[in-house]
């Protein structure tokens, strides 16, 4: 087996965590770079996401390099909030590169953090990465929806801009990583199914874009191995499909009857008392990775429904999952 060299800039919350277990349990070295760093089972070094130091030279003759960097965007979108979530995405993306340009070895391959919300809000047809259209100009859509995607975008033009030229550049465009672990996003849905919380939120006609944990490392391994894949990719199922059906495949797969719809109107106060925004949850995000598929990947999961009963059977709640 040959050995992979991987560092994983702001690695430490649930994706990272995902990629990271995988990576040491087949026997890479991993190193995951993170601003308050835990003991781990791979190695783990400090950095501050806005400068150079001592944490640079861990890039120095990687075979990848995977940056996650970036404050959550599950909170209220204050000033404050979106200068934070806008500067520590741009900002580490711009540290990297020059990371990454400082090396004698530099990395073969930069899997750059971005998401599928830079897609339009849309019913009528799935977003792909040759004919989708990018999000910002929907009309009636509330501002809250602009700043993600003027997120996004200024997100993936930092990864962009940044001169690399002996390392291949691929912008993930990930939809939600599904894994059995607390604290996730599946965690957080099937608490609210087995709440009887699970129905319908607004219409429930808005589409939801997922992948199967499994799928999302198989798939940055797939890009990996492959050199002809740059620029962006989607990160998500073949099948996206409507809230209603998504949660009921998840009631179905946790054995709930029921779930209890929530009107917009609802959501949005609930929103303001959990300290979020509803767009997590209301925007359509009707996402195919046209990329993957057409190189030949072959997705583990790709319908909900067999990726739901998979993630209820391995869930893992006692399980411990790095923080931020």
């Amino acid at each position: 087996m040959v050995l992979v060299r991987i560092a994983i800039a702001g690695g430490t919350g649930q994706v990272g965590t995902i990629l990271a277990r995988a990576y040491h349990q087949r026997g890479d070295d991993v190193t995951v770079l993170g601003r308050h760093p835990e003991p781990a089972p791979w190695r783990t070094v400090q950095w501050t996401g806005t400068s150079l130091g001592a944490w640079a030279s861990t890039f120095e003759g990687c075979d990848v390099v995977i940056n996650l960097a970036g404050r959550s965007v599950n909170c209220r979108y204050t000033t404050q909030h979106r200068r934070e979530i806008m500067e520590s995405r741009t900002a580490s993306t711009t540290i990297v590169g020059e990371a990454i340009r400082a090396c004698a070895q530099p990395p073969r391959v930069w899997l750059q953090a971005s998401t599928a919300t830079i897609y339009a809000h849309r019913y009528d047809a799935p977003n792909d990465e040759i004919n989708g259209i990018l999000g910002g100009n929907e009309p009636n859509a509330p501002d809250t929806w602009k700043f993600s995607i003027d997120v996004a975008k200024a997100w993936e033009e930092a990864c962009t801009n940044a001169p690399t030229p002996h390392t291949r550049k691929v912008l993930l465009r990930s939809a939600m990583v599904m894994s059995p672990d607390p604290g996730g996003i599946f965690d957080t849905l099937l608490r609210l199914v087995r709440r009887g919380l699970g129905g319908n939120a607004g219409d429930g006609k808005q589409f939801v874009s997922w992948i199967h944990e499994k799928d999302f490392v198989a798939a940055l391994d797939w890009i990996v191995a492959r050199e002809e894949i740059r620029g962006p990719v989607n990160l998500a199922s073949p099948n996206p499909l409507p809230y209603a059906e998504f949660m009921r495949d998840l009631r179905r797969a946790a054995g709930v009857p029921f779930g209890l719809p929530t009107p917009a109107w609802l959501l949005e106060i609930g929103a303001v008392f959990m300290k979020t925004e509803t767009e997590l949850v209301l925007k359509s995000r009707r996402v195919i990775p046209t990329r993957l598929l057409e190189s030949g990947f072959q997705f583990m999961f790709a319908q909900w429904s067999h990726a739901a009963a998979n993630l209820v059977r391995n869930r893992q709640p006692n399980a411990v999952v790095g923080a931020g």
